[in-house]
């Protein structure tokens, strides 16, 4: 009997470690980041392409008030709701004193300055890819010099409302083995560049088929089914498919900055703020996310 115990034990920990060592988080090298030197004036036009105050604003905020990253809007999805934090350059409360290596972990990794996984409503599962163009390092370290220009908001964080067992979140290192995919969803042609940064802005900057790509039941999204829809996570409602507009790229530039369709239609709900964002780009990468979403197969 006691051999049978001194076996179970043995076995628990063989397997309580290699559980904790598939569960472990990535981190980039901070000589990686360390010569990179951030220009806040680029930095902005990286915090509107990637969204960060659509999620990170106090809910309700309009006009200046949503470069106050105060946090607190809500998101519901079938795992419980999640809060989005305080990232204004707070440092109790914000990220005031995260370093760019901070930052590039949590974008690429989902990795807090702590050593804990952030939950992929964080939407690092698309930011991974800034990895594969070779200015998408400078773009985070440009990001992070922005963020510090912006005003700090004095708000604790509140934490998501996720119950047992997605409150776990050491298990969140098996779901990013499995689904944290660092590769482009579409070939483009490597000899034209402006769908190559069509491609970048649609695939890990913007974010886009965070909601417009259908998920499995564990949450990840089915990129075999790019940007075909999907369901709101809320339940309310389904988020369209835009892989197959039959929009001219005219148009979709067009919808892009005024929010404004063919069909004298108008953007609403999330992609209002989008379409608030993307307005404040160059209209260069308008067009080449326009140029992006009708070449896709």
């Amino acid at each position: 009997m006691r051999r049978i115990f001194v076996r179970l034990i043995a076995v628990s920990a063989v397997c309580g470690f290699a559980f904790w060592q598939l569960t472990g988080v990535k981190t980039i090298p901070a000589a990686v980041m360390a010569d990179l030197t951030g220009d806040p004036v680029a930095g902005e036009q990286v915090f509107f392409a990637a969204g960060c105050a659509s999620c990170h604003a106090a809910p309700d905020a309009t006009g200046d008030d949503k470069l106050l990253l105060a946090g607190g809007m809500r998101f519901e999805s079938p795992f419980g709701t999640f809060i989005a934090p305080n990232i204004s350059p707070d440092a109790t409360h914000g990220i005031g004193g995260w370093t760019k290596t901070d930052l590039a972990n949590a974008m690429l990794y989902g990795t807090s300055p702590t050593g804990q996984h952030y939950y992929p409503a964080f939407p690092y599962g698309s930011y991974v890819r800034m990895k594969l163009r070779g200015d998408g390092l400078q773009d985070i370290a440009n990001l992070h010099s922005y963020l510090n220009t912006l005003p700090a908001a004095a708000v604790p964080n509140l934490p998501h409302e996720v119950g047992f067992p997605f409150n776990i979140r050491r298990g969140l290192g098996l779901w990013k083995r499995v689904f944290l995919d660092t590769y482009w969803v579409a070939p483009m042609p490597l000899e034209d560049a402006e769908l190559q940064r069509g491609r970048y802005l649609v695939e890990a900057l913007g974010h886009c088929g965070e909601c417009h790509t259908p998920r499995n039941i564990v949450g990840a999204p089915q990129n075999a089914n790019w940007l075909t829809g999907a369901p709101n996570p809320s339940g309310k409602g389904r988020t369209p498919a835009i892989d197959q507009l039959d929009w001219s790229a005219s148009d979709i530039a067009y919808y892009l900055e005024t929010g404004f369709t063919p069909e004298f239609d108008s953007a609403g709900g999330h992609m209002a703020a989008v379409v608030e964002n993307l307005a404040k780009l160059p209209a260069s990468d308008r067009a080449a996310i326009a140029g992006y979403l009708k070449a896709l197969p």
